[in-house]
């Protein structure tokens, strides 16, 4: 057996033995086959040199695209005004301080104190007048008849003016204050009956539960306020007086003194004059009508139609 065939049969072997590839055609001759396998030592199987891996810069990070402005976070909401604390109703009682004499033949329909004198405005057709009284004394220190058919009404001081009102013309009069030399006259449109003033307005009553705000130098209405306490309306509101931010309302054929809020209309108090004239004062007395202010010594002057006296009172809590 020649070196071909035995290594023939070696290769036979070793497929069935699962050793080497087997195929079933004869070897066929080539240049690598007439290259006897060599003995020991197994060639080693060259290793080709891989080609190193290059290493990639890193993609550059793109730009995201611009976002428009972050919405800017809302304004903070304004600070709540706290309400107002709600009014609340007092009673009172008065004591009375001093007294002083008036005529008992004036029908009083307004009162003022103006630089340490009162001012008054009488009532009745043919008995009307404007005056000023010296208040220690009750003396008239000045008259102006007001002519029929006027039935004079509330009057209040503006500045160097005074200004009178009259009951069923609606007519009202205006005066210089220092001569009573009439100035002009001016309509108003309903009856008269108080009047004051808080600096701005004129304030004017007509015996219902309505308070009318007039302009002070054309006497248009300006506005107005009904005014109510926890019963409902309150009428009949007579002489009024400007005290402290107050209105001040004699209540017709009552004795009793209303408090006005000038902003909302409410009664926040209710003064009780019961009992400032004796009895038989009372018998030839009429209703109490007449509120006068002292702003510069925080006195409070009351009177009435008929009365004998002038009051000054503390006004006090019940």
């Amino acid at each position: 057996m020649n070196t071909l065939s035995r290594l023939y049969l070696i290769a036979l072997f070793l497929a069935m033995a699962g050793l080497f590839p087997y195929s079933c055609s004869a070897p066929q001759e080539t240049a690598t086959s007439k290259t006897p396998l060599a003995t020991g030592t197994p060639t080693p199987v060259s290793t080709a040199t891989s080609t190193p891996i290059q290493t990639l810069a890193p993609a550059p990070t793109s730009t995201p695209p611009p976002t428009s402005p972050a919405t800017p976070p809302p304004a903070p909401l304004p600070t709540p005004t706290p309400s107002p604390t709600p009014e609340t109703f007092r009673a009172y009682k008065y004591r009375v301080v001093n007294t002083f004499p008036h005529d008992p033949n004036a029908f009083t329909q307004g009162l003022v104190f103006e630089d340490g004198f009162l001012y008054e405005g009488t009532g009745l057709v043919g008995k009307s007048s404007l005056r000023k009284v010296e208040l220690s004394t009750g003396k008239v220190l000045k008259i102006r008849e007001i002519p029929a058919p006027y039935f004079a009404e509330g009057i209040t001081i503006y500045r160097d003016k005074i200004i009178q009102l009259t009951l069923n013309h609606k007519k009202g009069f205006v005066y210089d204050k220092d001569s009573f030399e009439s100035l002009r006259e001016f309509s108003h449109s309903t009856a008269g009956w108080g009047l004051t003033h808080d600096g701005k307005r004129l304030i004017l009553s007509d015996g219902t539960a309505t308070l009318y705000f007039l302009n002070i130098d054309t006497f248009e209405v300006i506005g107005r306020i009904e005014v109510r306490d926890e019963n409902g309306p309150v009428t009949k509101l007579n002489e009024l007086e400007y005290v402290n931010g107050k209105i001040y309302a004699n209540v017709w054929q009552t004795d009793h003194v209303v408090i006005i809020s000038p902003e909302t209309g409410k009664v926040t108090g209710r003064i009780d004059l019961k009992g400032l004239l004796t009895p038989e004062e009372a018998n030839k007395a009429d209703v109490l009508n007449g509120i006068a202010y002292d702003a510069k010594g925080n006195r409070l002057f009351v009177t009435g139609k008929y009365y004998p006296k002038v009051f000054e009172i503390e006004v006090v809590p019940e």
